[in-house]
């Protein structure tokens, strides 16, 4: 089956906002491949490419795409197929002031970090995605290194959302419709699925990471521009309502969640897992029994830690809670 190419030439954002206007309309269950640019729009391409701080405009996400038929309360499934690099090198970089130890005021840490420095990954091999043959990897050939280093490539789509319900927010942060969740779990093979809060959902995607680690601990992955293929459904009164995004692995179910602290996210993200085993007929669980079970079999995951608001997950095996929709 062929599939609808969407292109950052055809549009990109800067910021989710609530009025968003499409760059075109797919129907659901319609094929896409969706083209990415790296976070950065370019502007790295070699070790002297030095950022003093944080671009204005950041992360640039291929879209909006409409969604024929999403209304809010509806769930738009994200079904991401495979994620392949689109350029021979990457970059990872520190920028002063951003990265969980390049704070001024954690007088608890002494660790110094060069700010700024740029390095470039370099992509070796061939394949990547969901039918990856695990032979494509990221070469660290860094002064100063006694040997060289080799990461394997594992595509993560570092930003990705739908229009908010009513404020807005810049690619660079993270909320309740999705934006910059740097979450190693919005990869190939899983299923991302999102709140619809305003008509036709208004997707749109980029920030895409050859590697990354949980955390993201220095502020960026090894960003890269990407082809991403997916599929969308739209959930048309799902059994049970969303309020953030939530991911489905193979063997899990994820909640994810953003807010200023860490434990504000846990709490969100724990409390959304409860709502969805509560509303389990499988099981029959109040609050109560739901907060223990998932004490015993569940798992908070940190996503990131270094933009504005911070991300984490919480997930549970499938065979504790059945398809929620």
């Amino acid at each position: 089956m062929s599939r609808t190419r969407i292109t950052h030439e055809d549009g990109i954002i800067y910021e989710f906002t609530p009025h968003l206007e499409s760059v075109t309309t797919v129907e659901p269950g319609e094929k896409l491949t969706v083209e990415t640019i790296d976070s950065l729009d370019g502007a790295v391409q070699s070790e002297g490419d030095l950022l003093e701080s944080v671009p204005e405009e950041v992360n640039a996400a291929t879209g909006p795409i409409a969604v024929a038929g999403a209304e809010p309360g509806d769930v738009l499934a994200v079904e991401i197929e495979e994620i392949r690099i689109a350029e021979d090198r990457g970059r990872v970089i520190t920028i002063d002031g951003f990265g969980l130890l390049d704070d001024p005021d954690h007088d608890e840490v002494d660790v110094d970090i060069e700010a700024p420095r740029t390095r470039m990954t370099p992509v070796s091999g061939s394949g990547s995605g969901s039918d990856s043959d695990d032979s494509e990897s990221l070469v660290l050939e860094w002064d100063g290194l006694e040997t060289d280093l080799e990461v394997p490539v594992d595509p993560v789509v570092g930003t990705i959302g739908v229009a908010p319900a009513a404020e807005s927010y810049t690619t660079l942060v993270p909320h309740d419709h999705g934006g910059n969740l740097d979450t190693t779990d919005v990869t190939a093979g899983n299923t991302v699925y999102f709140p619809v809060f305003q008509e036709d959902a208004m997707l749109a995607m980029g920030d895409c990471k050859a590697a990354m680690a949980d955390g993201e601990m220095c502020g960026t992955g090894a960003e890269v521009s990407t082809e991403i293929d997916l599929t969308l459904e739209v959930v048309d009164g799902p059994r049970t309502s969303i309020d953030r995004p939530f991911v489905e692995t193979p063997g899990a179910w994820k909640t994810v969640a953003s807010a200023e602290t860490l434990e504000q996210a846990c709490e969100l993200a724990h409390s959304d897992l409860l709502d969805l085993l509560v509303a389990d007929p499988d099981h029959g669980f109040d609050h109560t029994d739901a907060h223990m079970v998932a004490s015993l079999v569940g798992g908070l995951e940190i996503s990131q830690v270094v933009d504005p608001l911070v991300t984490v997950r919480n997930a549970i095996p499938k065979r504790y809670l059945s398809q929620p929709f």
